[in-house]
């Protein structure tokens, strides 16, 4: 049932899942393309454009409207500085790495846009960026798949298990992080520190 999805809907839901965060989906893409169920190039060539055009939506969202995104949102504006500061000492390495920073995945490129980063200049680090990104996490996945069939002789029949393990542990550690931000903020408004 689960593999017959994956087939159908795959390609889309990676595409999908990269336009705003998509490590999970991506590293599940990459162990059903060692399944078979998904064409690996194909996998990788998906998330390269979903992440890419996704961080190029959120550039330009931050060259618009940066300034008073920032000054409604008091987390990006606490990242602005260190986010600048950084782009004048590295910009290339703060460009292709951003997205694999925690936490930074949607307010990098929103703080980058905000910059003084030409628009050429970002457009190509990013899907440079991008790139090595869906190549990296996908090819965890389908290492996961090749460690797998190492340890489980008859890995076909519990992949759509394995698979929903990885979907869930993702899902849950998304989840851990949203209560324990929203945990913090709580707690600093209780001190009086953040409103």
């Amino acid at each position: 049932m689960i593999s017959s999805f994956i087939a159908s809907y795959g390609y889309l839901a990676v595409f999908a899942g990269t336009l705003l965060e998509g490590e999970t989906i991506l590293i599940a893409a990459g162990f059903a393309a060692h399944r078979g169920l998904l064409d690996w190039p194909l996998v990788a060539l998906t998330a390269t454009i979903g992440g890419a055009l996704g961080d190029q939506l959120f550039f330009v969202l931050g060259r618009w409207k940066g300034d008073a995104l920032i000054q409604r949102f008091p987390v990006l504006e606490k990242h602005q500085g260190r986010v600048h500061g950084l782009l004048e000492r590295h910009a290339v390495l703060a460009i292709l790495t951003v997205r694999f920073l925690y936490g930074l995945r949607i307010a990098g490129p929103l703080l980058l846009g905000s910059s003084r980063v030409p628009m050429l200049r970002f457009v190509v680090l990013n899907l440079i960026g991008a790139a090595l990104w869906a190549i990296a996490l996908s090819g965890a996945g389908y290492a996961f798949g090749l460690a797998l069939n190492v340890l489980i002789k008859d890995l076909k029949r519990v992949e759509e298990i394995v698979l929903i393990a990885i979907l869930a542990v993702g899902g849950l550690a998304w989840l851990w992080r949203r209560l324990r931000g929203n945990g913090r903020r709580t707690v600093n408004m209780g001190n009086g520190e953040a409103r």
